[in-house]
C-alpha cells in the first residue's frame, strides 16, 4: 500500500474523508505536523482504530500494514545501506472516548541502513480507552535507527497505554530513542522496553513523563550489554504532582569486556504525590562498568522564588520548572 492521504481519499469508504480529518487534527494535538504527511518525498503511515487511512512508501523503505479485529499489524523494512533522507513520520490514535487499539509493530533496519522516525499517538476525547503496543526492533549490523515517540491522552485520564517493546541492537549499530508524553492527563502507563546491544553498539534511552490527578506512571527499561565494547544509556525524568504515582525500574548489564553503562533518573514529586526508583546493576566481566544516579524531590527552591519574584503564582512557577526539568 502506497498512498499519501490526498491520494487514498479517491477510493475511501463513506465517511473516510472526516475520520481522516479527526485523525489529523489529532496528529496535531500530539505535536505532529499534518502538512508533513502529503509531503511525497516522507514515507508515512496513519492508523485510526484498526483502519490504514494513509500508508505511502519511498525508495528504500517498505511498509505492510493489515487490519486486526482491534488493531493493526504492521511491519516496516528498511533495506541495508540506504539512508532515508526525512524522518518516516506514524501517526496512530483512536478518536471515539471509549475502545481498544492493538499494534503489533515490526521493525527491520537492515544492515549500514540510516533512519529516523517520528511517531505520534493521539487519544484526545479517551475516557476508557485501551492502547496495547508489541513492538519488536532489529538493527542490523552498523546501522543507526532513531526513534522518537510522543503521546496525547486528552484532558480526563481515561486511559491506559502500555508500549511493551524489545530491541536489538546488531554490532557497530545504534539505536536512540525518545519516548514524551507530557501534555495532558497520563492515565496509566506501563511502558516496558528491553535492549540487547552487539558489539562496540550503542543503545540510548531517554524518557519524559509527567502525571498529574490520579495518573500511574510505570517504566521499565532492561538494557543488555552482550557485546565487546557496547554502550548504554537511560535518561529519565518524570514529574508527578496531586495524587499521581511513578513507579521507575532500570536494569543496565554489563556483560562483555569494555562494555559501559549508565542510568540516569531524576524524579520531581508535588503534592501528595509519590515518587520511586528502583535501578539495578549487574556486572557478569570484571572489564565491564556500569554505574546510576538518581534524585527524587521538589523543585529548585531558588529557581521558584526568582520566577514568584517576576510575577508568576506557584503553580505557574512549578508547572514551568517541571517542564523545563522535561525539555
Amino acid at each position: 500500500m502506497t498512498t499519501t492521504p490526498r491520494q487514498h481519499a479517491a477510493g475511501a469508504r463513506p465517511g473516510w474523508a472526516g475520520e481522516m480529518e479527526s485523525m489529523l487534527d489529532a496528529y496535531r494535538e500530539a505535536g505532529g505536523d499534518p502538512e508533513a504527511l502529503k509531503l511525497p518525498e516522507v514515507a508515512t503511515l496513519v492508523v485510526s482504530a484498526n483502519q490504514v487511512l494513509a500508508s505511502h512508501e519511498i525508495p528504500g523503505i517498505h511498509m505492510a500494514a493489515e487490519p486486526l479485529e482491534h488493531g493493526v499489524s504492521c511491519r516496516l523494512v528498511v533495506d541495508p545501506g540506504v539512508k532515508i533522507e526525512n524522518p518516516v513520520h506514524l501517526c496512530f490514535g483512536l478518536i471515539p472516548a471509549e475502545g481498544l487499539q492493538e499494534i503489533i509493530a515490526d521493525f527491520e533496519i537492515g544492515a549500514g541502513a540510516e533512519v529516523e522516525f517520528l511517531a505520534h499517538c493521539s487519544f484526545p476525547n479517551a475516557v476508557k480507552v485501551q492502547h496495547l503496543m508489541q513492538g519488536r526492533i532489529r538493527i542490523g549490523d552498523g546501522a543507526r535507527m532513531h526513534y522518537t515517540e510522543e503521546h496525547y491522552h486528552g484532558q480526563t485520564g481515561g486511559i491506559e497505554v502500555r508500549p511493551h517493546v524489545q530491541v536489538i541492537v546488531g554490532d557497530r549499530a545504534r539505536f536512540t530513542s525518545t519516548f514524551g508524553l507530557t501534555r495532558g492527563r497520563v492515565g496509566l502507563l506501563d511502558l516496558d522496553y528491553t535492549l540487547d546491544v552487539g558489539a562496540d553498539g550503542t543503545a540510548e534511552m531517554i524518557t519524559k513523563a509527567y502525571g498529574t490527578g490520579d495518573d500511574q506512571l510505570q517504566v521499565r527499561e532492561v538494557v543488555r550489554l552482550n557485546g565487546a565494547g557496547a554502550r548504554g544509556l537511560t535518561k529519565t525524568r518524570v514529574a508527578v504532582r496531586d495524587q499521581a504515582v511513578s513507579q521507575v525500574d532500570t536494569v543496565m548489564e554489563g556483560n562483555a569486556p569494555g562494555a559501559r553503562g549508565h542510568m540516569d533518573c531524576t524524579e520531581i514529586v508535588r503534592g501528595a504525590a509519590q515518587a520511586r526508583n528502583q535501578p539495578l546493576v549487574i556486572v557478569r566481566d570484571d572489564r565491564a562498568q556500569v554505574t546510576h544516579e538518581a534524585a527524587i524531590g521538589t523543585v529548585n527552591r531558588k529557581e521558584l522564588e526568582s520566577l514568584l519574584a517576576r510575577g508568576l503564582d506557584e503553580e505557574e512557577a512549578v508547572d514551568l520548572l517541571i517542564r523545563g526539568m522535561i525539555r
